[in-house]
């Protein structure tokens, strides 16, 4: 078993599986993303789901007005005031995503192997053989033969709400498709996705730098979820642009890779970021079905060896409408956190999903179970021997107090810190215990009034497996005694 990700006794006692989960005082050490909207944006059900395991709260723009999720924010900090939990916020760009254009909102049956018509004519309706798409490049982008997707919200792979098409014809700036599965498409968001074709639209667009600007900067985004980052260059021009907007040159940015050009360019991207967010939605079709566990253990791994977030997405599509995960979807949550995910993200399921509170509840628990059986002394060897040596002082300090730990049975590990670095470098090693980073407030001025920070640093360690903040007191000075 030394070899294995997994840690067992042998032999190993089956009717052990069935003794109850002994209570904790900490939740799960992976981090839960929910993504808030119509069926989770109330004070009461916020709560709710702060109390179950969400730790940073997903505002997606691809859909709803700064004005609605604005309100929605006022309800989040009403409940983290409530409850008294605290909760990062994170905003997800559109970036170059292809969308069918429903004005009426009405569902669309489409049936197989009949035709429908892409076209970037907006001012169409959407039909079952017409469907107006928000892109007027399309047709220079696709070939005959190419493979395009369609389904709510992302393509879910289910073959009644979501639809492929092969492309037969391009006429002028008009794509004919022969529709290869019957489905419906209901709702108000359709995304379309072109397999493994590039789409000239920048990564940050005029859209994305407005919402950026005005609404991420009135309320001091925690983190960008940086939509479709294909290149290192991308992340580079987003942190300039951050910059520019005051606190926002401290917001972390978080490297969505969602088709080839962002798995191609994986490594250089990873330098730049401050995370990465596995968008299994679209890379699962991107990727051939076979390659996409292979992606993921490979990319996670190398998060994990540069010290920087691991995010997963898409593990309990099936709970949008149902009350449990289906046992693969379960299995899928549980190897992603022995693969060393640090945060799973759900998106349709609290977004529009009807049990959000018991999604997160139930993803906690299974995180939870895996961590139990995560072979942490595994892990720390090839951490260690990925550094190499000499090491820096402080991952000299950090990997030291790791094992340290470990040996004396520790029940957590505290850090003083005042960027944070130093208690992300500590759970870098994945501790088998909590870590506490206690954040010490700095004085800062801008010449007109003097202020304490710190809350950035504490939120941002809430995206981190088995970090858990705290913002010291600046009136109550620590003695040495």
């Amino acid at each position: 078993m030394q070899s294995s990700p997994l840690l067992l006794e042998e032999p190993i006692r089956m009717a052990s599986i069935l003794e109850p989960s002994k209570p904790s005082f900490f939740p799960a050490m992976t981090k839960i993303v929910g993504t808030l909207g119509p069926k989770s944006r109330s004070v009461d059900v916020i709560s709710q789901c702060l109390e179950a395991g969400m730790s940073v709260a997903r505002f997606d723009f691809s859909w709803g007005d700064p004005e609605y999720h604005q309100e929605t924010l006022e309800n989040l900090r009403a409940a983290i005031k409530s409850t008294k939990k605290l909760c990062a916020v994170m905003l997800d760009t559109v970036g170059p995503e292809l969308q069918v254009v429903n004005k009426t909102e009405h569902p669309i049956s489409l049936q197989a192997d009949t035709l429908v018509v892409l076209t970037p004519d907006q001012n169409k309706e959407a039909t079952s053989n017409l469907l107006p798409v928000n892109f007027s490049g399309l047709s220079k982008a696709v070939k005959n033969g190419d493979t395009i997707f369609i389904g709510q919200y992302l393509f879910t792979g289910s073959e009644t709400t979501s639809v492929w098409l092969e492309v037969s014809e391009v006429n002028g700036d008009d794509v004919t498709c022969v529709i290869k599965n019957s489905a419906t498409l209901a709702g108000s968001l359709y995304t379309l996705h072109v397999s493994q074709i590039h789409i000239d639209l920048p990564t940050l667009d005029n859209k994305d730098k407005e919402v950026i600007s005005t609404w991420g900067a009135q309320n001091n985004i925690d983190f960008l979820s940086l939509s479709y980052t294909r290149h290192a260059e991308d992340v580079r021009h987003a942190r300039e642009f951050l910059s520019k907007l005051g606190n926002l040159k401290q917001t972390q940015i978080f490297a969505k890779i969602e088709n080839i050009e962002g798995l191609t360019h994986f490594d250089e991207i990873l330098r730049e970021a401050d995370g990465i967010i596995l968008s299994r939605g679209n890379l699962g079709i991107d990727l051939p079905p076979e390659k996409v566990f292979l992606f993921q253990k490979a990319a996670i791994y190398k998060c994990n060896m540069a010290g920087k977030p691991a995010v997963v997405t898409r593990v309990v599509d099936t709970m949008t409408d149902n009350l449990r995960p289906t046992r693969a979807e379960a299995t899928d949550v549980a190897n992603a956190v022995l693969d060393g995910s640090d945060a799973i993200v759900l998106g349709a399921e609290t977004l529009r999903g009807l049990y959000p509170v018991e999604t997160i509840s139930t993803v906690g628990k299974i995180c939870a179970e895996a961590e139990k059986v995560y072979n942490q002394d595994l892990y720390f060897k090839k951490a260690v021997k990925f550094v190499g040596e000499p090491m820096t002082h402080l991952e000299s300090i950090a990997s030291s107090a790791v094992r340290a730990a470990i040996k004396v049975k520790a029940s957590v590990i505290i850090c003083f810190t005042s960027s944070g670095r130093a208690a992300r470098l500590i759970a870098k090693y994945r501790p088998t215990m909590p870590v506490i980073s206690v954040v010490i407030p700095q004085l800062k001025t801008n010449q007109l009034r003097w202020t304490f920070t710190g809350a950035f640093e504490a939120r941002q360690s809430l995206i981190v497996r088995g970090l858990f903040p705290m913002l010291a007191d600046p009136r109550h000075p620590v003695r040495i005694i």
